[in-house]
């Protein structure tokens, strides 16, 4: 949860880039300093630093630094709640990535159909694409704590995914070249070195563009998101300090004590 319960849903985008993916983390003006992790049993919020560094929740109960917390009735209930929404949420969230990995899938076909790449290049590119598919979906259908996609794991994985299929593209873009020039077609063979050197700055931004059709399926999430920050709202550790655990605009968020339906 280190940079909002959106994380998850917006991993589907490093297929077109992690800067845009955490841009889209902050849909719903929501944000935490706390990764967490969905347990059988209970829920486990855990950070570096500040105090509390460890908190878990276990029907209705609160631990904050391994130290119980007394709860008033009040506030109990509301555990139970966020507790329960949090993890309804768990699967919607799971289900927008799902839809945002199929979506880049269909959209970097469509943009490298457009180059004119020959049959094998096309064979190949599907395979590999659609391998690196599958294995991102498995991962977030069984990913069951952020610490799976925490620090540089995002950047690691589209760079792996760049690695892969950006040089089946250009060593094709470039034997057109080649054939063009010896075909003495020189402004071809030209056009298509550009082509092939400037391919993944060009197709970021269109494939950008595309996925913004993602969009209204995480906006949709943020009346869940919200309802959460209400319901976290006044818990403490045992020392009286704000958990915190999921910090929204003001704006977005509603007073403090307003009412929270079920």
């Amino acid at each position: 949860m280190r940079a909002s319960l959106l994380l998850v849903a917006s991993l589907a985008l490093l297929f077109v880039s992690p800067s845009y993916a955490q841009d889209l983390t902050t849909a719903c003006h929501a944000n935490s300093s706390y990764d967490v992790t969905l347990r059988p049993d209970s829920l486990l919020f855990d950070r570096p630093s500040p105090a509390p560094t460890r908190v878990e929740m276990q029907r209705g109960s609160l631990r904050a630094d391994d130290i119980a917390v007394a709860l008033t009735p009040a506030l109990q209930d509301r555990l139970s709640l966020f507790e329960r929404d949090l993890r309804a949420l768990a699967p919607r969230v799971r289900e927008v990535a799902q839809d945002g990995v199929d979506m880049a899938v269909q959209a970097l076909r469509e943009e490298v159909a457009d180059l004119g790449l020959g049959a094998d290049t096309r064979a190949a590119f599907d395979r590999r694409l659609a391998a690196h598919a599958a294995e991102l979906k498995q991962r977030i259908a069984q990913s069951q704590s952020t610490h799976d996609w925490g620090g540089d794991a995002i950047q690691q994985y589209a760079n792996q995914l760049a690695a892969d299929l950006t040089p089946l593209v250009a060593a094709d873009l470039g034997q057109q070249a080649i054939d063009a020039a010896l075909a003495g077609d020189l402004r071809a063979a030209a056009r298509l070195r550009d082509q092939a050197s400037s391919l993944a700055t060009e197709l970021r931004p269109r494939l950008e563009q595309r996925m913004q059709a993602l969009r209204p399926q995480i906006d949709a999430l943020c009346p869940a998101i919200q309802r959460l920050a209400r319901l976290q709202q006044g818990l403490r550790d045992s020392g009286g300090q704000p958990l915190d655990l999921l910090q929204m605009d003001a704006d977005h968020v509603g007073k403090p004590g307003s009412p929270v339906s079920d």
